[in-house]
């Protein structure tokens, strides 16, 4: 069973920039997609952004245009490039495959001050 340890998370002001990680234990070529999703106080937890075999991308309308999802070659790792921060960004980070079918992990952080 993979395992998935995100992290990158932290205290920002908004319109500010982080970069989330998320590290696989093993190789996640045979997903057909691993997402990012995160979970604010209060809320259920959302999609945010996705990365599909093939290497397309997609994003929550509520992100478009400021978030980018990437991964690296040997397909163990991937990332969140989070620019121009909002408030309403603040929540904790998970990334799973295929939608959810993996333990959920600690998640990370990410708080935007106004």
């Amino acid at each position: 069973q993979v395992q998935f340890v995100e992290s990158g998370g932290g205290l920002v002001q908004a319109g500010g920039s982080l970069r989330l990680s998320c590290a696989a234990s093993r190789s996640t070529s045979s997903f057909n997609t691993i997402g990012w999703y995160r979970q604010a106080p209060g809320k259920q937890r959302e999609w945010v952004a996705s990365i599909e075999r093939g290497g397309s991308t997609n994003y929550a309308d509520s992100v478009k245009g400021r978030f980018t999802m990437s991964r690296d070659n040997g397909e163990n790792t991937v990332y969140l490039q989070m620019n121009s921060l909002k408030p309403e960004d603040t929540a904790v980070y998970y990334c799973n495959a295929n939608g959810g079918v993996v333990v959920w992990g600690q998640g990370t952080q990410v708080t935007v001050s106004s």
